[in-house]
């Protein structure tokens, strides 16, 4: 009995010096702040390997930095469509269409469209010049800022601009979509037993390449339409502007275009309804014509065989 109790207090003491030794170390480690304010910052302690116990430091990291570079946004080049519409005022249209044109080429774009009419109809000059330019995204606004130059003024500039940055992600998703879709079909393809489930996937293999065909000339289209901009362009004189005021003169003299106009419509159609009747008038009209004559030269020589006869009679 005395033995049991003699080693029981042994068990007694070794335990509570093995917590007073392990008290004393945990006093001796500096403890720092595992958050602090609102940097949020964690400590982490480091201790040296070796024969000797060291105070262990406190290495900081920022939670906020350890978010950034985990859940980082991947840089993505975004699509705009930029067009712009200019109504420009030029002495000379014609010329101010050459500058134009020579602008376009020197910005790597080119002319897709243009068309010269003059507001007089006697006049010999072309005051009038509608354009379209086809430049590309990164020069539009030098190209813009050399064609007002050309100009005398401007009398009205429309700049837009649309965001296609999502509908291209969305159709890039959609093109890997069916192509992994694509590839599936193929190994199905590759691993049918019979003519129609061979058949069968290539249906189906037909039906997903159309879509991806399909996709991708979207695609092609909005990398076009993103990487040139179009820019309209209208060049009048400044006698194009006056004559297309409303003053009483100008409206006196459209009444007249008008009236003229109208009159010779009516008789372009009476001559087409008797260019659409001649036809007929031949075919029918002669026939008649000759049958009435006929008849009518018959009747005259009957009466006048009747006369002659009446004659010899009273003669008689």
């Amino acid at each position: 009995m005395k033995k049991i109790k003699f080693i029981t207090l042994l068990l007694l003491v070794f335990l509570s010096g093995c917590a007073n030794e392990s008290t004393s170390y945990n006093s001796n480690v500096s403890a720092k702040p595992i958050f602090e304010s609102r940097n949020e910052t964690i400590s982490v302690a480091n201790t040296s390997g070796g024969g000797g116990r060291e105070e262990p430091t406190a290495q900081k990291i920022s939670l906020e930095e350890a978010d950034k570079s985990q859940t980082a946004p991947i840089p993505v080049e975004r699509k705009i469509i930029r067009n712009a519409e200019l109504n420009l005022e030029a002495n000379s249209p014609e010329e101010t269409q050459q500058k134009i044109s020579a602008i376009a080429e020197s910005k790597d774009g080119f002319v897709i469209e243009s068309t010269q009419s003059s507001s007089d109809v006697k006049a010999t000059t072309k005051d009038i010049v509608t354009m379209t330019l086809r430049v590309p995204a990164a020069k539009f606004n030098e190209t813009l800022d050399e064609i007002r130059k050309t100009a005398n003024r401007v009398i009205v500039e429309t700049i837009k601009g649309q965001d296609v940055t999502e509908e291209f992600i969305d159709i890039e998703a959609q093109l890997k979509t069916k192509k992994a879709l694509e590839e599936q079909f193929l190994e199905i393809m590759k691993r049918s037993n019979s003519v129609e489930d061979a058949l069968n996937v290539q249906r189906e293999l037909a039906n997903v390449r159309g879509e991806i065909e399909k996709v991708e000339g979207r695609k092609r289209f909005l990398e076009n339409q993103a990487s040139l901009s179009t820019i309209k362009i209208q060049l009048q004189s400044p006698t194009a502007f006056s004559t297309s005021s409303s003053g009483f003169l100008y409206q006196l003299g459209q009444a007249f275009n008008t009236g003229f106009n109208a009159a010779l419509n009516v008789i372009l159609i009476f001559v087409t309804i008797l260019i659409a009747l001649l036809p007929m008038l031949i075919l029918i009209g002669l026939p008649i014509y000759f049958l009435r004559r006929y008849l009518l030269k018959k009747k005259h020589n009957q009466k006048l065989a009747r006369e002659i006869a009446r004659e010899e009679i009273k003669v008689e």
